[in-house]
């Protein structure tokens, strides 16, 4: 039996609404593609308007000492914050690839930023396990990027958690 305690991960699924998925990311960049994610995050109300720029600090911080760009044009740009009660995210899909100084040197298609609140280590790493194992499968990414509209994307996205 699966119970959810406070170490156990959160899944793509459980993390993201159609509100919170970005099908035409304008970003160039990976500083521009936080940027938007983290825009789309507030939009949404899970982050405060106020608190905008202090998690874009912290992402960017996180995000210059290693890129999250891990290869097969993904990037999951992530951090942890007590900005937040609770583990949020956006996830953004580019079709003209996003410049994310990738391990491959390859641009990336996909961007899935998460937030995790501060001091839930255990939580933060699982989730990013779970996003990266999830991503790192190709029919699922050909999926996400042939999807019409968010709609298709986030169905996909459930449907693969349940696997």
């Amino acid at each position: 039996m699966h119970r959810r305690n406070d170490s156990d991960a959160m899944d793509l699924g459980d993390i993201l609404s159609k509100e919170q998925i970005i099908t035409d990311m304008r970003a160039a960049n990976r500083w521009e593609a936080i940027n938007e994610l983290i825009n789309n995050l507030v939009a949404t109300g899970k982050i405060k308007r106020e608190n905008q720029d202090a998690v874009a600090a912290v992402v960017k911080k996180r995000e210059s000492s290693m890129s999250t760009g891990i290869g097969f044009g993904i990037g999951i740009p992530h951090a942890s914050t007590d900005l937040i009660g609770e583990v949020v995210g956006a996830l953004g899909r580019s079709k003209k690839g996003v410049n994310f100084d990738a391990l491959d040197n390859q641009p990336v298609n996909l961007v899935m930023l998460f937030l995790v609140p501060q001091g839930q280590f255990q939580k933060h790493l699982h989730t990013l396990a779970n996003i990266a194992k999830l991503l790192h499968k190709a029919e699922f990414r050909q999926a996400l990027e042939l999807a019409p509209d968010a709609d298709t994307m986030l169905q996909i996205i459930r449907e693969q958690g349940k696997k």
